[in-house]
Parts: C-alpha cells; structure tokens; sequence
C-alpha cells in the first residue's frame, strides 16, 4: 500500500502544474495534500477510482487539507473536535479496517514568532488527540508540520536557531510525538542529512538544494513491522514543498 503526502501549496495552482498526471504516473492508495486553499466546489478535479475528502479553512483561500484515497474509509472526521483548533481546516482523519490516517497542516508559528504560544498549544492538542485514536487502533499521520526536528533536517540549522520552524519549543513539540511512541518513518531508513522537502523560493535555494525537511509520515510503533519503505520525492515541482511517502506491507 502506496501513500502519499504533499502540501500543494494551493491545489487550484498546481492543478496547472501536473498534478493528475503525478497522481496517475505514482498511482498512490491514498494521497494526503495539505495547503489546498480552496473549497471543494471551487475545484474541477477529477480523480477516476479515488474517494475525495475535504477539509476546508472559514477563511476563504487559505490552509485547508484534503486526502484521496482508492479505499474507502469506514469513516472520515474533520478537526479535533477543539473549537479553538478546527476552523483553519487543518486536520481530517480518514479511518480504515487497521488504522486511523490523520493528514495534518500544521500552524506555522510565523516569522517574527506571533503564533508560537498557540502553536505550543496546537502540538500538545495534536498529541493528545493522536493518542485517543490510538487507543482504538494504530495511528498514521502525515503532513507538513512545520518544523525541523534535528540539525540533519535541515541545510543551514546554526543559521536558523530560534527561528520559526526551529524554535526549542517546535523541536521539543515534534520529540514529544517521538517519545509517545510515533515512529519518524523516513529516519527508519535514511541517517544522513541532505534530503529535504521544503525550499525559500528566494536564491535559487531548491536548485541548490537549501532546504528544510518539514513533511512527515509518522506512525505508531504498532505498525512498524509493516512498513517497507520511505521516500522524498524532490523532483516533483510545482509547490515549494515535494512530496513524501512511504510503502506498507
């Protein structure tokens, strides 16, 4: 089982950019995209053999998560059921015969930092709810979460130290997942650095490859046994994000 996540970046502007023909070129079991902007019904996207699952922002044009998926769920939920959390259209949980799926936007905590007491906030929230569902039955979560856990997931972290994305607070938030029990997938496999999945569009900083590794599959140590794979794909254009995934026996 092949799934996918990718933070699009606005899923009306990568729909010109190829984004059918990616889908049916990977062929993914399930796909997860993050950073929609936009309603269902703003959208012309026609996806043959996958059930499409929207969770918008209140907002019009702005965060919002989706997930296509080739097997349909038992069940599909928006938010966390937290008032303060759930009108940004940030998390929606698909829930299948094994597993719960929750794709995941993270809140960026901002520039100058504005947004990182709720962001504190937002990852203990996060967690909590991970781990009720996980009391049900082994969790996947996958997405851009906005940070940077360790120096190697990253090309400049000395330079980036306390700014967004690399605050104490978001690295400790992202090893709370860790010491809970969530399994980072891709450090599974891969134990050097280099291997990025978000770049500045300022100075060339993607053809250079000064990047950030900010999307994840995570998993709960249940499913570990069956997880035979997991993958960046960095030459797929058409956001400033590419997408990651991983492979289950």
């Amino acid at each position: 089982m092949k799934l996918l996540s990718f933070n699009v970046n606005g899923i009306r502007a990568i729909l010109k950019k190829g984004f059918t023909d990616f889908i049916a070129k990977t062929k993914p079991d399930i796909i997860c995209i993050q950073e929609t902007k936009a309603r269902p019904e703003q959208v012309n996207l026609e996806l043959p053999g996958y059930f499409q699952y929207w969770n918008s922002a209140v907002k019009p044009g702005y965060s919002g998560t989706a997930t296509f998926t080739k097997i349909e769920p038992i069940s599909h939920t928006k938010g966390m059921g937290i008032a303060e959390h759930d009108n940004e259209g940030r998390v929606l949980t698909t829930e299948y015969e094994d597993f719960f799926l929750v794709n995941v936007y993270t809140p960026n905590s901002k520039r100058e930092l504005t947004r990182l007491d709720y962001r504190v906030e937002w990852d203990k929230d996060f967690l909590k709810f991970l781990k009720k569902l996980e009391k049900k039955k082994p969790v996947i979560f996958c997405g851009d979460l906005n940070c940077a856990h360790t120096e190697i997931d990253l090309a400049n972290p000395k330079a980036n130290v306390g700014t967004h994305g690399f605050t104490k607070e978001e690295r400790e938030g992202f090893g709370n997942f860790v010491a809970k029990g969530f399994v980072d997938t891709f450090r599974e496999f891969t134990k050097e650095g280099g291997h990025y999945s978000w770049w500045s569009q300022l100075s060339n900083a993607r053809a250079r490859n000064v990047g950030w590794r900010i999307d994840y599959f995570c998993i709960s140590a249940a499913l570990r046994p069956r997880l035979k794979e997991a993958f960046i794909l960095p030459e797929v254009m058409g956001s400033d994000h590419c997408p990651v995934g991983i492979v289950l026996k």
